[in-house]
This record gives C-alpha cells, sequence and structure tokens, in this order.
C-alpha cells in the first residue's frame, strides 16, 4: 500500500481526525498516523465535554463562536452519529468577590468580541440551576454555550473519516520530518516513511520533540489533569458548568452520570503520579475534585465515581493553540498547545485546516494563533 498522500497528519486525537475529514471533504488523499493502538487515545476521549465560548482567551474565541454557530448544531446529522450535544448554556460559577471579579474580567473581554454573555446574581444562578449551592453568589451565563461527547464526538469524525477514503496507521510513533529541497516532505517511523505535500502535527504535546526535527520549537509544557465519571443519577440539570478559578468543570451526561474534571494544584510536585512515564491518576485528585464539587453541588453527595482516569494537557506558553503555517518550513501545519479548549473547537480547526491547505487562506484569521507570534520572545 503506498506511503504517498495529499496530506500526512501527525496525531489521532480529535484535531487530526477533523482535520482529516474536512481534508477528505474536500478530495484530499490522506494517511492519519497515530503512535498509540487506539484512535483518540488521550484526552481527545476524555475530558469535560465542554463546547463553550465563555471563559475563553479572545484570541480564540472566534473560532468557538464560529464552530457553534456554523458546525455543532448539524454535526450529528453530517457525521451520522448522536454527538449528544446540547446547546443550553454555561455557569461559570463564583462563591467569592474575587471569583466574581474574574468572571467580570473574562465577560467583559468576551462581549467586546461580539459574545453574548452576562453576569448574573445569586437568584438568578438559581432560576436556571436551581440545584446549586446557596454559597454560589453570582456566575457568568452563556446562553448559546453547550456540551457534546467527547468520545463519540471523536470516534464519529474518525469513522466518517475511514468512509471517505482516509487511511488510519496506529501503533506509528513517528521520529521525525525530513526536508526535500526546503519543503517539509516526509514522515519517518519507526517502521517506515510517509510523504505528503504537506504535513499537520497534531500530536499534543509530542508535537514538540516532532516539530525539533525541523528547527521549529513551539513554548508549551505537560500539565496533568484528571476527569471522573459518575454512576447514572437522575436528571438534574442540562448547562455546562465552570468556575471562576477553574477547580473542577463538567456536565452531565445524557444516560445520566457526571462528567467532572478538574486537578488538586499540587500534580507538579506530587511523585506518585508518574509525571515522567505515563500519566496515572493519584489518590489525592479525586477526592479534591469531589470536595470542590460538593460545596457547589450538596445533591451529588453521595454519588458514586466508578472510574477516573488522568492525562496530560498540551499546555501552551501563553494559553492559546498554535494554529498554522510555519513560514521557515514551508509544507508544515502546526495543531497543537491546546491548553485544555481543544475539544470544543476541533470541528472549527478541522475545517479551517482543511481550507487553509486546500485554498490558501481561512474564513477566519487565525494569524493570532501562528507560530509566528513567539518569534520576538524566544
Amino acid at each position: 500500500m503506498s506511503n504517498v498522500a495529499d496530506v500526512i497528519i501527525v496525531g489521532g486525537g480529535i484535531i487530526g481526525c477533523a482535520t482529516a475529514y474536512y481534508l477528505s471533504k474536500r478530495g484530499k488523499s490522506v494517511i492519519v498516523l497515530e503512535a498509540s493502538d487506539n484512535i483518540g487515545n488521550g484526552g481527545s476521549t476524555r475530558n469535560g465535554g465542554g463546547v463553550r465560548q465563555s471563559g475563553r482567551d479572545p484570541r480564540e474565541l472566534p473560532l468557538a463562536m464560529y464552530g457553534i454557530e456554523k458546525l455543532w448544531p448539524g454535526l450529528s446529522e453530517e457525521l451520522g452519529v448522536d454527538c449528544e450535544y446540547h446547546k443550553e448554556g454555561n455557569l461559570r460559577l463564583g462563591k467569592t468577590k474575587k471569583h466574581l471579579e474574574i468572571l467580570q474580567g473574562l465577560t467583559d473581554r468576551a462581549v467586546a468580541c461580539g459574545l453574548d454573555v452576562r453576569m448574573v446574581d445569586a437568584n438568578e444562578v438559581k432560576e436556571i440551576n436551581p440545584y446549586l449551592s446557596d454559597e454560589v453568589i453570582g456566575a457568568s451565563w452563556c446562553p448559546t454555550d453547550g456540551h457534546a461527547n467527547p468520545m463519540v464526538t471523536t470516534l464519529a469524525f474518525y469513522s466518517k473519516a475511514r468512509e471517505n477514503g482516509v487511511r488510519f496507521i496506529t501503533g506509528e510513533k513517528v521520529l521525525g520530518l525530513k526536508k526535500i529541497r526546503g519543503r517539509v516532505r516526509e514522515v519517518v517511523t519507526e517502521n517506515s516513511v510517509y510523504e505528503g505535500d504537506y504535513v499537520v502535527v497534531a500530536a499534543g504535546y509530542e508535537s514538540r520533540e516532532i516539530l525539533a526535527t525541523v528547527g521549529i520549537d513551539v513554548p508549551m509544557h505537560r500539565e496533568l489533569l484528571e476527569c471522573l465519571v459518575t454512576e447514572a443519577e437522575p436528571h438534574m440539570f442540562n448547562q455546562m458548568l465552570g468556575t471562576a478559578e477553574a477547580d473542577f468543570y463538567g456536565h452531565q451526561s445524557d444516560h445520566g452520570s457526571f462528567v467532572f474534571g478538574g486537578s488538586s494544584g499540587i500534580e507538579l510536585n506530587n511523585k506518585d503520579i508518574g509525571m515522567e512515564n505515563s500519566p496515572s491518576n493519584s489518590a489525592i485528585t479525586a477526592p479534591c475534585i469531589c470536595r470542590g464539587i460538593m460545596k457547589y453541588f450538596p445533591d451529588l453527595e453521595n454519588a458514586k465515581i466508578v472510574r477516573t482516569w488522568a492525562g496530560y494537557v498540551d499546555t501552551s506558553q501563553d494559553g492559546v493553540p498554535v494554529l498554522g503555517e510555519v513560514e521557515e518550513v514551508p509544507g508544515l501545519i502546526i495543531a497543537c498547545a491546546f491548553t485544555g479548549h481543544g475539544f470544543g473547537i476541533a470541528p472549527a480547526v478541522g475545517e479551517q485546516l482543511s481550507m487553509l491547505i486546500t485554498e490558501g487562506s481561512t474564513a477566519i484569521d487565525l494569524s493570532e494563533l501562528r507560530y509566528d507570534r513567539f518569534k520576538a520572545k524566544i
């Protein structure tokens, strides 16, 4: 079988799968290389499921707004799978004056970008979600935010891309990239060499080592986050939830279980969580997340956790993704450093990168997310 395609994508998470799908929809041949044995093996299928605009940096907000307006509403029909998408709002909660100041700042910046988001007081919070604790004194409220099922959505993009002829190769660890006559064309793995007119690197934190083989360094680091899932509970609410300091976030799924993510705040210094090896859960983190949740939702006090998982987030130096072309390496497209924000904007990222490759331009201005923004700083 040929190892040549129009586009080689490194990384089989939701970004890689979505980009592959939209490229195949535009008639391009695509090969996706995934180091693990499973598609979506990392955070793409294991996260809080947020499809949100509120709380985002203004530089990535246009992608989130575009996706929610134009892509997410029809995604289940397009992919032929129920992605469990709910567009029923996001409450970002506050319990202190400091929390409200944080939320007000986020709200003001989002409103300046044209987003429908506003601050609500304790009474209105209770009207929106009566299960909240009296400790909540205010929140930001974005009625067009929502959530979806990460695993189902990632695998839906994968399946539809395969139907369109995309070739996925798992267990294929990429060692590096090679330039031919000044343009990146080859992707070297442990087993083979693949060649394409374009190479998209969307491999999370591992992108940094891969990009270094052609002299590119994206300033990012790994952060460990955990998620937990409860047993099914009676239906309570459909909003996506978060807090001012992001100590937890999540939603109730269609089948009743709650999916929450968060951290203990001591991951970098906890010697028991395997930061230098594969990600692993800590006995500290889930109880820490649960204590926070119970202060906001007393009714969940007796909810039973059925599983937890841990994973690395590819955190950018300035908190927003790195997307687009690299001037000094023609043919190279970067899509990494999503800082835990990748799931909700994945459809928009995939569509825009496919436009960039096939048309040479995008519908959304990605200039503030380009690699070039770091040139004066590193």
